[in-house]
């Protein structure tokens, strides 16, 4: 973080916080890492340097913490998105803040330094995570109130808050969330799985809107982490669709901003990459019964293969084409404006083109 300067600027405070409540104090005994093919548990006593290479990674790594049917399901988070998203928050001395997600307690320590004590409340889903975190931030000297409950819930009994943060995306922010934060309070959290948005309630309460902040991976909620796979959308069967694709597949890998507006116009399509020797490959589905791969056929060439009722592979084209054709928006480009009935993210402007967010997915862009 240092040689990178990566702390933020204008809240020095979270540098001090974090020094004052190292990563190994919040770290489970064990810790996971991908091999390759599956995630491998180390433990403190049997590999103590092992374990501490993983507590302490690249600034950008998170360390995972638990593991749930087979996925990480808890961790301590990436240090750099974590200053990242306590900066986004604006927190002051004597605000009341609600974490969503107490995880390993950390993140709830790290605030309750800035705002002093009694002023967090962190919930959290899993009651034995939550008996860890409140055993953590009590040994660290934090007053912080570790409660258990679903974090889409808010908690109510201790509305309003001045802060909402949660810790695990969401595609839909929950309008409990903002119902629960005082007028001209702001929320920050995650937002599909790439970015983390922060977002200011208006002074009538009816609406809160405000700019994507930065890049931003966390998982998902509790009952999100286990989806179908490729291999078992895809099936046995042939494919329906076969043709040349003429964009650029590196830039699925390279470009984070052309994969963030790609996630903002296909939300519940996962994209993954990897190379061969002959070049990029891609492979799309929808986690329901629509698919599509990208094979890289040497010489700059790849072919579209996709099956289903959808053609992700032409969707995909039309979604990059609206991207080039708004000029490339980046991450910092989006917004999103949740209001009681509707909610939808926007480029530029809040009065730019604009994709309506539902809870089963996204509409087609509106104009």
């Amino acid at each position: 973080m240092e040689q990178r300067g990566a702390w933020p600027a204008r809240a020095p405070w979270i540098r001090q916080a974090a020094g004052d409540l190292p990563r190994e104090a919040f770290a489970t005994d064990q810790v996971w890492y991908w091999d390759g093919h599956a995630y491998v548990p180390v433990d403190r006593s049997a590999n103590p340097d092992r374990w501490a290479a993983l507590v302490y990674p690249d600034p950008d790594d998170a360390t995972i913490t638990q593991i749930t049917h087979g996925v990480p399901s808890s961790s301590l988070s990436c240090e750099a998105v974590v200053a990242d998203m306590l900066d986004s928050l604006l927190l002051e001395e004597g605000h009341q803040v609600l974490e969503l997600g107490a995880g390993t307690g950390r993140n709830a320590a790290l605030a309750a330094r800035r705002t002093g004590p009694g002023r967090v409340i962190t919930v959290e889903v899993d009651k034995a995570l939550a008996q860890s975190a409140q055993g953590n931030v009590e040994a660290a000297g934090a007053d912080v109130s570790v409660v258990v409950g679903d974090g889409a819930a808010g908690w109510p009994s201790g509305a309003p808050y001045d802060r909402v943060i949660s810790t695990f995306a969401v595609d839909e922010v929950p309008w409990t969330w903002v119902a629960q934060t005082r007028s001209g309070g702001r929320i920050v959290t995650p937002w599909g799985r790439l970015g983390h948005v922060a977002l200011k309630v208006a002074a009538d309460g009816r609406s809160a809107s405000g700019w994507m902040q930065g890049l931003a991976a966390f998982m998902p909620p509790r009952h999100l982490l286990v989806g179908r796979s490729f291999a078992q959308v895809r099936g046995d069967g042939p494919s329906q669709d076969e043709g040349p694709f003429e964009k650029d597949v590196c830039l699925l890998a390279d470009n984070v901003h052309l994969r963030f507006a790609l996630r903002v116009a296909l939300p519940e399509v996962e994209i993954t990459t990897a190379v061969d020797e002959d070049g990029m490959n891609a492979w799309l589905h929808d986690g329901v019964s629509s698919w599509a791969t990208l094979s890289a056929l040497g010489g700059g060439r790849t072919i579209a293969d996709q099956g289903g009722p959808r053609r992700l592979a032409d969707e995909l084209e039309h979604a990059w084409d609206r991207w080039l054709a708004e000029d490339r928006p980046d991450v910092y480009d989006f917004g999103m404006t949740v209001e009681p009935n509707r909610q939808y993210v926007w480029s530029r402007d809040p009065g730019n083109s604009w994709w309506q967010v539902k809870s089963a997915g996204r509409a087609p862009l509106v104009s």
